[in-house]
């Protein structure tokens, strides 16, 4: 039993009828369903499974599973009947999949599907095809690697990078134009807001309104440092309702949120730094977004979908594995990081680095 998790519209439904194709084909051995069809009004997940299983088929591919009340049991029930069948399921990230009247953590593989990284937009466009490359392979190999780029015929790094940022996060942009696109990413918001959130305790059409309005806040801000106690003011509503309020819109992937090195991570734990989950969210929020605030938002977001624990240090701006990263533009100097051991920059509108500093757009290579 596989769960898939991911932000909507970063093709979690598209990603089971591909692997649905490869498996034999639509309606042969497997069957796709979501759990907003009708049918699913007065039948059971678990009736509608077991007579599947009687007609030959062994493979079922269930979205949207958090929309049906008891499915956590359920698939519990055909996890254990069925030890045959697979499953793989998609839910909201706003939801807690193992949440439920039954524990399926020891039963199932979780994975959280991102958006497109900068390489996965290049060659989606058919602009370029790169390896994913490792950290420690940027940090030591960025000049050869950034001019082999550089140097590929057919585009230019730095007017597509810049693209990337305003509208090329999730996949469906290959289908769309900028001016779609904007539309099409104003409706995964507020379908996020207005629906998949209203499954979080207390969430009211006045809440959604309200956190609406926060993130418009973190699309203008350099990054945003959160002071709880202003935005329960601001908000009206309590401090730990913020806490938790902050909590649905991370597992939502609409934020991240950047923690202190060494602390314990907790519902009631302020976060150092509040970011948009990417940088598309920033332009659908806002028409002019700061430039600073896009290319941090940038960075946290490619650092955190390669894999790293990423967490704030006393100085710079990120810290992962040993690393210190400082962002900033191409004058950028070594001042604020100069006493700091394994530090580099991450700097904006260059082509090439030298020394410790790094082209940021190199970082969307990493997955």
């Amino acid at each position: 039993m596989i769960a898939i998790s991911g932000a909507r519209g970063v093709g979690k439904t598209t990603l089971m009828l591909q692997r649905q194709k490869e498996i034999g084909g639509i309606g042969v051995t497997s069957l796709y369903v979501t759990m907003e069809h009708p049918y699913f009004y007065n039948h059971t997940l678990y009736e509608f499974m077991a007579e599947l299983y009687k007609m030959g088929f062994r493979f079922l591919f269930v979205d949207e599973v958090h929309k049906y009340a008891t499915w956590s049991k359920e698939l519990k029930i055909i996890y254990d009947l069925f030890p045959d069948f697979k499953v793989v399921f998609s839910a909201s990230s706003a939801l807690d999949i193992y949440r439920g009247e039954a524990d399926l953590s020891r039963r199932v593989f979780t994975y959280k599907l991102p958006g497109l990284s900068f390489r996965e937009y290049l060659k989606m466009r058919g602009l370029a095809d790169i390896l994913k490359i490792s950290v420690d392979q940027l940090l030591k190999e960025h000049i050869p690697l950034s001019q082999d780029i550089v140097n590929l015929d057919g585009f230019h790094i730095l007017p597509e990078f810049n693209r990337y940022l305003k509208n090329s996060y999730y996949p469906f942009m290959v289908h769309l134009e900028e001016k779609d696109y904007t539309i099409r990413l104003s409706q995964v918001i507020s379908t996020v807001m207005d629906t998949d959130m209203a499954y979080a305790e207390d969430y009211s059409p006045a809440t959604a309104h309200k956190l609406k309005k926060l993130l418009a806040v973190l699309a203008m801000s350099i990054p945003f440092q959160p002071n709880i106690a202003e935005l329960a003011r601001k908000l009206t509503i309590s401090r730990d309702a913020i806490y938790q309020y902050l909590n649905h819109l991370e597992r939502a992937s609409l934020i991240l949120a950047l923690r202190t090195e060494g602390k314990r991570v907790s519902l009631l734990q302020k976060p150092e730094k509040l970011f948009l989950e990417n940088t598309n969210l920033a332009y659908g929020l806002s028409r002019h977004p700061d430039k600073g605030n896009l290319k941090e938002t940038f960075m946290m977001n490619q650092l955190v979908h390669s894999g790293l624990k990423v967490t704030a240090p006393k100085q710079g701006d990120f810290y992962f594995d040993g690393i210190t990263l400082e962002v900033g533009g191409r004058q950028k100097n070594n001042r604020q990081i100069a006493e700091i051991k394994n530090a580099f920059i991450a700097a904006d509108d260059i082509l090439n680095g030298f020394g410790n500093k790094i082209p940021i757009w190199l970082f969307g290579m990493l997955y």
